[in-house]
């Protein structure tokens, strides 16, 4: 206890939702000082870092033959370690001025509940060379339960669906632990994509990742939900002749790029309440299902997971930032957190 408070007062822990497409830092006591996509600018004849985060996203495809923009995390785990190491050492770098630094943190991760061993001692050795004290690993859906306020200590079903850039996480939690989980790999980064293919079938044009997003964002839908009169102009390079093109793209083309990816993510819904105890499945009857991530802000999701399941649907009321609250809220809770963090 006295170690404790000796720590808390020489320094402020910090929680990071280490995420595929953007990382979030809390500081303990302050809340979410920093939201940046987790990508860097690496000059490749040295190593060197060029830029972190909104600056070097705005470099993806962009840039010259001895710089490279690199996105460390895939499907929710670190891919490229050296580069996760960097990206995390510059971003606890700039919380620095928000705590007193006369001790390192202690820091909270919220990772991906299917990480494997070899994936943990990853992100925890890149969280220790960034300069933590300790690691602890906390499963996104736990993390995203306590961001949305959901009383997972409590003996009754909570059903969490957390659809992020590299993982969809659907998790039934009781008692501070995870019932049955699905973990899947379709979630924001594999919508992008499948936009990309579908621009490049139907109309011979190649579109970037970035503008891909962007459609998703504005015209990205999981069912009808109005008129489908929505359009957007999309500019890429034209396949055939080389030149640079500009289409006219629709909210309802946009659907159909999207169906499989929305299908996969409703069937492991259904999965998961196949497969959960039916007394915790009487809970979800009372309780529903709640929606966190990015990807839950997708128009109609919500809708169309309500009629599959015919279960009420809500979408947490900050889902973009509910891991990182919730790996936030942890710090403050010492019991809690020794509950709910998982081995290595």
């Amino acid at each position: 206890m006295l170690l404790n408070f000796v720590s808390r007062m020489f320094s402020r822990d910090l929680a990071i939702d280490l995420g595929t497409a953007n990382t979030l830092v809390f500081v303990q006591g302050e809340g979410i000082i920093l939201n940046e996509p987790s990508i860097v600018a690496i000059r490749l004849t040295d190593q060197s870092v060029v830029a972190v985060g909104r600056e070097a996203k705005e470099m993806l495809g962009r840039t010259p033959g001895n710089v490279a923009a690199i996105r460390p995390l895939k499907d929710g785990v670190i891919a490229d370690l050296d580069v996760a190491q960097k990206m995390l050492h510059h971003f606890i770098a700039r919380t620095a001025g928000h705590y007193r630094a006369r001790l390192r943190p202690r820091i909270v991760i919220g990772v991906p509940s299917g990480i494997t061993q070899v994936e943990k001692r990853a992100v925890r050795d890149s969280a220790m060379q960034a300069g933590a004290r300790e690691v602890y690993l906390l499963e996104e859906p736990t993390a995203a339960a306590i961001g949305a306020g959901m009383p997972i200590q409590e003996p009754g079903g909570n059903m969490i669906v957390t659809i992020g850039g590299g993982t969809t996480e659907v998790a039934v939690i009781s008692l501070s632990g995870v019932v049955y989980c699905e973990s899947l790999r379709t979630a924001g980064d594999e919508m992008d994509e499948a936009i990309v293919q579908y621009i490049k079938k139907h109309y011979n044009l190649l579109i970037g990742e970035r503008r891909a997003e962007a459609i998703k964002i504005e015209l990205g839908s999981a069912c009808q939900t109005g008129s489908d009169r929505r359009t957007m102009q999309v500019k890429g390079r034209d396949l055939i002749d080389g030149i640079p093109k500009t289409i006219l793209v629709g909210e309802d083309e946009i659907r159909e790029a999207l169906r499989e990816s929305v299908a996969t993510i409703i069937d492991a819904v259904r999965v998961c309440l196949e497969h959960t105890p039916p007394e915790l499945a009487a809970d979800i009857i009372d309780k529903g299902i709640v929606m966190a991530g990015g990807g839950a802000l997708l128009r109609g999701l919500d809708q169309l997971v309500r009629e599959e399941t015919n279960l009420p649907v809500t979408i947490a009321p900050d889902p973009l930032s509910c891991v990182a609250l919730g790996t936030g809220k942890v710090l403050d809770e010492i019991d809690l957190l020794r509950k709910v963090a998982i081995g290595s």
